[in-house]
């Protein structure tokens, strides 16, 4: 009676989840694609370790439509609102803001790798990370029309939102509870959020 009782009652726990968990989702990663503070990425590997517990069909599926569409979506406001802040003469604390995040250094190897390969520059921004602001204001002081930031960021969203929920599968794979999958894969985003930042002074000390 018991287990009869946990399988009626399961599905419409899962059922609320979603109805509550996709468009939050989509809501918290468009916010992190505007504002730059949001760990994203930590967003969706969580999501797909819940949704790798959920007996839902297509669960997986939902989480990497939402968070790709959210991240395109976002991308793609925020380019437009650089956009207006580059054609006005006073700017925009849009513009600013991604002034802000995107260092001189940075910036010049994102021109000059924006130059060098185009559009396929965008994918390999998303992956690493704080690639995507400097990349997006090479692309703005390019001159490169809405259209075309949004044909080479579609696949750019595509693959951050697959490697992420990967991270999240592997941690939803090794762990028998949701939340302990959860840590695991929130850990192992941050981690890999933090090593190249590391890595980078490293490599600048002995240049000191």
């Amino acid at each position: 009676m018991m287990a009869l009782a946990a399988a009626t009652t399961a599905p419409p726990a899962e059922s609320a989840q979603q109805a509550l968990g996709y468009p939050s989702l989509f809501l918290l990663v468009l916010i992190g694609a505007l504002v730059p503070v949001v760990p994203t990425g930590a967003l969706v590997s969580s999501a797909a370790v819940v949704a790798f517990h959920q007996t839902a069909p297509f669960s997986l599926a939902l989480v990497f439509v939402t968070a790709s569409l959210a991240a395109f979506c976002g991308d793609a406001t925020l380019y437009w609102l650089g956009r207006r802040g580059m054609r006005s003469r006073n700017g925009s604390r849009w513009l600013a803001a991604i002034r802000s995040r995107a260092p001189e250094e940075r910036l010049a190897r994102a021109q000059e790798k924006l130059a060098d390969h185009g559009t396929a520059v965008l994918v390999l921004s998303r992956l690493v990370p704080a690639g995507r602001i400097p990349v997006m204001l090479a692309c703005l002081m390019a001159d490169w029309p809405l259209r075309r930031f949004a044909r080479g960021n579609l696949p750019a969203c595509l693959a951050w939102a697959v490697t992420y929920q990967l991270i999240g599968i592997l941690g939803g794979s090794l762990f028998p509870e949701p939340w302990q999958g959860v840590v695991a894969a929130v850990a192992l985003t941050l981690l890999i959020s933090v090593v190249p930042g590391l890595w980078r002074r490293v490599r600048e000390r002995p240049a000191r």
